[in-house]
């Protein structure tokens, strides 16, 4: 009995986390609707709640006390939860609005942020200073300082053009050319990572010039704190 109880108490409390928080929400380039990040985290943060709650309660032997601890624990669960998702929601949203027609792809990964960079928009051929591309970190910059419960990873990338050795370096300083740029606009230096990745993770073949110029490029992966 009490696990039946238990059962419906776990569809109930989710539902209405999801219902509570804004289940849905429209997707501004198919027009469709779709769970909200909020409250998929809210789901998650619910169903992990909600057992523990229960197993506190069921620890007594009493099945009131155990429906009682599935619905105090689905309550946090779900506020935990939909905090990490709104967070990145609401980041993801600023960084789309600042990069808006500046040639940077902004895509969402669970609830990591992945932004593209391609590399004529920050460095001339074979250079690895900032000659161009500075409102484009500015922005960036200003985001990460304002939401600065997050990590993020600046990633170089090349072509297979020149040897693999020189592009690997090429990468890194490129990367550290960001880094360092982004920490001088306010972005949290502690948060911050670099790293080069030479040739190794090419987007598309680079058989082409169109897909060497994809390829030549820098990343930045931002994702929540585990202290979030």
């Amino acid at each position: 009995m009490i696990q039946n109880s238990l059962s419906t108490i776990l569809i109930g409390t989710c539902l209405s986390a999801s219902i509570f928080i804004g289940g849905c929400t429209i997707d501004p380039y198919t027009g469709e609707k779709k769970a909200s990040n909020t409250a998929k985290g809210a789901g998650i943060g619910a169903v992990a709640g909600a057992a523990i709650g229960a197993g506190i309660g069921a620890a007594t032997g009493n099945s009131d006390d155990a429906k009682r601890g599935a619905l105090i624990g689905a309550g946090v669960g779900a506020a935990t939860g939909a905090g990490v998702g709104y967070y990145m929601d609401t980041q993801e949203a600023k960084l789309r609005q600042r990069l808006a027609n500046t040639g940077v792809s902004v895509t969402r990964d669970g609830d990591q942020i992945h932004l593209n960079m391609p590399g004529n928009i920050l460095f001339a051929t074979n250079s690895t200073q900032l000659t161009q591309g500075r409102d484009v970190l500015t922005s960036v910059a200003l985001v990460l300082k304002e939401f600065n419960k997050n990590y993020a990873m600046v990633s170089g990338h090349t072509d297979n053009v020149g040897s693999s050795s020189y592009n690997l370096q090429l990468s890194e300083a490129r990367a550290i050319s960001v880094k360092n740029y982004l920490i001088s606009q306010g972005a949290p230096a502690d948060k911050l990572l670099a790293q080069g990745l030479g040739e190794s993770s090419p987007i598309t073949s680079n058989n082409t010039e169109q897909g060497r110029a994809m390829n030549r490029r820098v990343e930045i992966t931002i994702a929540p704190t585990p202290s979030f």
